[in-house]
């Protein structure tokens, strides 16, 4: 059985959510009220996110897919590590489990899509290698 049966998000979706998500990410620390150190994590978590996700829709690629799908995973370990480190620090559990589901949500995104471009933008004429 191939991993690949279980990649079933395009990466047009892939790229849409994390726009989404991004600024919600920055937000959400600051709505529910948590600890300054939380509003600094997530804050910086959703502007690296917001910035590659946006990197997606580009006419040329800044940043090659394998390495987009390799910085979705290392956001998403860093979110984890954050949330935990910051819940040790601060006894904040309520920042922990944000953080913590913003990793484990970051990464199940990236393990559910298929990083391959669409072969309706392959084979348009004015489409870049």
């Amino acid at each position: 059985m191939s991993v690949s049966i279980f990649r079933f998000v395009p990466l047009s979706l892939h790229g849409g959510i994390e726009t989404l998500a991004a600024p919600l990410i920055m937000a959400g620390p600051l709505l529910l009220g948590l600890d300054q150190a939380a509003i600094v994590a997530g804050f910086f978590l959703g502007a690296i996110l917001l910035g590659l996700s946006l990197s997606l829709f580009s006419e040329r690629r800044v940043v090659p897919l394998t390495a987009h799908a390799g910085f979705d995973y290392m956001l998403g370990l860093a979110a984890v590590v954050l949330g935990v480190g910051i819940g040790i620090a601060t006894g904040d559990a309520a920042a922990t489990v944000f953080l913590v589901g913003v990793g484990v949500a970051q990464t199940a995104l990236t393990a559910s899509t298929r990083f391959s471009r669409s072969s309706r933008r392959l084979s348009h004429p004015t489409a870049l290698p």
